[in-house]
């Protein structure tokens, strides 16, 4: 039997999975890391850390699994996107990641807006100018950090740090690279003209690939900390996004996919580069060759629950801890135990700014309506639903761009409970499909490591072989009025609020 393994370098933590060529997940593990908040709306993590999760990660996959190095025919490596990584002419790490969710850079959007043009900006890379991408965090260090850029030898995100590691090559994937916004997504190639009129030296940019190709192989340094083969395979892989989706099996338009991680998403692959004119949600390359993708995000998906249990659910965790049940299972049941609406409660899950349908990086979060009949219950239940109205937002968004929706598959961790999933069914008005791979990113890019190995074919011929659906949740149709009535409320709040 051949083997591959997918490496899934998240926020919280790196996922290694290993798998068959069935796509059956042989063994996995987790190993999670800090992140570092220096000033309100900055978001740092240390790559060195992420490294050692993988160290840990594979050897253990490896040795739980009695599998064979030599048996693993590719890896393939998907991550957080958007992230910053400076390294120096001796392929050292000169400052923290600055990553996804960071929102320190609004001044650097305007100087790339006023310089390039937003309508220009969006015809070359899908995007306007975005806080959370990666061009304007580099803008950032040569404003406010001169000294670290010009040390800079290469730039790179999450996972492509981890590729340097493994075989002491700079490259990244056209999936990932377009999220940095310095891509030109219709050539699939890096923009020489942008690139031009803001003096940045094409040099620092790795080579770019498309998602199924061979970038590298495992180094004998890399082989001896891993416990892999020396000179197995590395794939391009492909950003977190693109990574699940094909995870889920979203290769083809029609399928549609919603994530519950730290961020939400709603993801939809198409044929054709589509742009909306406002930019309210990202048009990028996919992971699946000459196939793009439109993703509208809300930054802070369950990163909302997370805050709310360290801030507000002490009992809870004790209550956890004591009994051995999952925190997030004891969560969701006192939101099953409010009502649909959340007896007037309206959660605004802006936490780390907002991206759609807002780009907006200094807007804050807020409950709203909150009366004395109001009880914990109600304030869980209103995240859950806040989070819900924030993706439907993302997914009205897509639809009016002529993107057919056959179906929608949903996953990530806020996926794993029945609640959520319910309550995601109802507000969307459509039913959802789960998926039964629970790997998702680390499955699809053990996919690309397949395909680059020539195990499959194609990813779509791997994914009707391997991606099966599972669990269908229909939305209750009694409660379309209720969510309509409460998404009518969610959506006028915006305006509202986002001077406070």
């Amino acid at each position: 039997m051949r083997y591959l393994l997918g490496l899934d370098i998240g926020t919280s933590g790196t996922k290694t999975a290993l798998f068959d060529e069935e796509g059956n997940t042989i063994k996995t593990a987790t190993y999670g890391y800090d992140l570092f908040q220096p000033q309100v709306g900055w978001a740092e993590q240390n790559p060195e850390e992420w490294w050692e999760a993988c160290v840990k990660g594979i050897r253990d996959v490896i040795k739980k699994s009695n599998v064979q190095a030599s048996d693993i025919k590719g890896i393939g490596l998907s991550g957080q996107m958007h992230g910053l990584v400076l390294v120096d002419k001796d392929y050292k790490v000169i400052r923290n990641s600055i990553i996804w969710c960071d929102q320190r850079t609004e001044k650097e959007c305007k100087q790339l807006t006023d310089t390039i043009g937003k309508e220009r900006l969006i015809k070359i890379t899908g995007n306007p100018a975005l806080t959370g991408f990666t061009l304007s965090k580099l803008l950032w260090v040569r404003n406010n950090e001169p000294e670290n850029y010009e040390r800079i030898y290469k730039i790179l995100l999450p996972k492509d740090y981890i590729r340097l590691k493994l075989t002491n090559v700079f490259a990244t994937e056209v999936s990932d690279a377009s999220g940095m916004q310095m891509l030109d997504i219709n050539t699939r190639n890096w923009s020489l003209e942008l690139l031009k009129d803001l003096n940045i030296d094409k040099n620092i940019l790795a080579d770019v690939y498309e998602s199924v190709v061979v970038s590298g192989h495992v180094t004998e340094e890399a082989a001896k900390l891993t416990s892999l083969a020396v000179n197995t395979p590395v794939v391009g892989g492909a950003g977190d996004q693109a990574a699940g989706a094909i995870g889920n099996g979203i290769v083809s338009e029609g399928i549609i996919s919603t994530t519950v991680g730290s961020s939400g998403v709603v993801f939809a692959a198409t044929d054709t580069p589509r742009f909306d004119k406002e930019g309210r949600v990202h048009t990028l390359c996919h992971a699946v060759p000459n196939k793009w993708h439109i993703m509208g995000v809300t930054q802070g998906a369950g990163l909302s629950l997370n805050w709310f249990k360290k801030t507000f659910c002490a009992k809870e965790v004790e209550d956890s801890e004591k009994s051995g049940r999952y925190i997030y299972d004891i969560l969701t049941e006192k939101a099953a135990a409010s009502k649909p609406g959340s007896n007037g409660i309206i959660y605004l899950p802006y936490l780390m700014g907002e991206r759609t349908p807002h780009i907006d990086p200094n807007v804050k979060g807020a409950f709203l309506g909150v009366s004395l009949i109001n009880n914990h219950d109600d304030f869980v239940r209103s995240i859950l639903e806040g989070v819900s109205f924030s993706l439907k937002n993302c997914l009205d968004i897509i639809e009016n761009m002529n993107v057919n929706v056959d179906e929608i598959r949903v996953s990530g961790g806020g996926a794993e409970s029945s609640v959520w999933r319910q309550i995601l069914a109802d507000i969307f008005g459509y039913s959802l499909t789960t998926v039964k791979a629970s790997e998702g990113g680390a499955l699809g890019v053990a996919i690309l490591a397949g395909v680059g190995a020539g195990i499959y074919d194609s990813v779509e011929d791997a994914c009707s072989k391997i991606i099966k659906g599972n669990l269908k949740v229909d939305p209750n149709t009694d409660l379309k009025d209720v969510y309509s009535k409460v998404y009518d409320v969610y959506n006028s709040a915006y305006p509202k609020i986002k001077d406070i």
